[in-house]
């Protein structure tokens, strides 16, 4: 600490070096080091960073062992690599200068000396390196907010290698396609906002079901899903996910699909609802019970017939019959969501709505 206040290096000044054992104070713990080499350099050819060299006096004699005997952060990650059997050290490039020390390590021990690959760290949207300052965050607080692993996936590998101008890289692609020697040594950005878009593309390439398994455990704190709730909200999946960008934003948006009646309103689906739109779900309520096949089209014809027989632009059915049904003024195809939900619950909701029973 007093040398780092200074200006002055923290290196080990070898004092002790070349001393005679027994001229160690009596009483002392000693820590043990070890003895590096203090001429020439010492080479490493990084699969990323390439050749970097560095002057063998700029690597002091490390610590290996505490006074108490404990190892030290340097040799137990050598040993550690070496009983694992590894390979390749991949490691973000702030650890570059400790690979040097390793590599003395590795040599000294008479050990295979795995490749080192140094990739260059992520950093914010300023140009500074990602951290807590930037919310920073780890790999599971992207899964609660609603990222899939495969988008993940897809956007860190992007961030400082590439493969042409592909964006879009399934997992299957990247073990093909990767090489740690085509990754750049320049620091790359991490935008929240391409990342959401990315997973976006997977939420809509996701199936149904598994979008479904995904989202329900997020819409009821009640336990599991009633089976017809599930199976409702598989049903409606794919128009849901046309638009959502996270699972969280797909969750809120399929509220709807598992609420109970009466609804809860916004207040643009509210201000819908005002007496003349209630009195024209009456009659659609009264048209819906008469539709022999219910489907997407059955429902759309009737619509349609109705709001022509009333002289009336589609709009005018359409909007206060969404907002009826969903509570909302956004929502998927309002004909693929009435075919979803089913006659009796549509019914349901316009009678709740309108106050009276079919």
């Amino acid at each position: 600490d007093a040398a780092r206040k200074e200006g002055r290096t923290r290196l080990y000044d070898g004092r002790w070096r070349d001393r005679d054992p027994s001229q160690a104070p009596a009483g002392v713990d000693p820590v043990i080091r070890i003895r590096m080499p203090l001429e020439s350099e010492t080479t490493i050819n990084d699969l990323v960073q390439g050749e970097v060299t560095v002057a063998n006096d700029r690597l002091d004699d490390m610590v290996l062992l505490r006074a108490d005997g404990s190892p030290t952060y340097m040799l137990s990650v050598v040993v550690d690599d070496h009983d694992m059997g590894v390979t390749h050290a991949i490691r973000g490039d702030d650890h570059l200068n400790n690979a040097f020390r390793q590599l003395q390590l590795f040599l000294a021990m008479d050990w295979p000396v795995p490749e080192f690959a140094h990739i260059p760290l992520i950093h914010g949207p300023d140009g500074a390196k990602l951290s807590k300052r930037h919310g920073a965050l780890g790999v599971d607080a992207y899964r609660d907010m609603g990222f899939l692993p495969e988008a993940i996936r897809n956007y860190l590998m992007r961030l400082g290698w590439s493969h042409g101008d592909d964006e879009i890289i399934s997992t299957e692609q990247a073990v093909e396609w990767f090489d740690l020697a085509d990754v750049g040594r320049s620091a790359s950005r991490f935008d929240l906002t391409k990342l959401e878009n990315l997973n976006g593309h997977y939420i809509r390439e996701a199936e149904d079901g598994r979008l479904a398994e995904l989202v329900a455990p997020r819409l009821t704190d009640d336990g599991p899903l009633g089976q017809v709730d599930l199976e409702r909200l598989q049903r409606g999946m794919h128009g849901l996910k046309q638009r959502a960008k996270t699972l969280l934003e797909l969750s809120d948006n399929s509220q709807f699909y598992i609420a109970s009646s009466p609804l809860t309103m916004t207040d643009k689906a509210a201000g819908l609802l005002d007496a003349d739109a209630r009195l024209l779900m009456a009659e659609l309520a009264t048209v819906f019970e008469t539709v022999d096949d219910w489907s997407e089209a059955s429902v759309e014809s009737a619509v349609r017939d109705l709001a022509e027989a009333k002289e009336l632009k589609l709009g005018k059915l359409a909007q206060p019959l969404r907002a009826a049904v969903t509570g909302s003024t956004s929502s998927p195809g309002i004909f693929e969501v009435l075919d979803v939900l089913g006659r009796r619950e549509t019914l349901d909701r316009i009678n709740a709505i309108c106050g009276g029973a079919q």
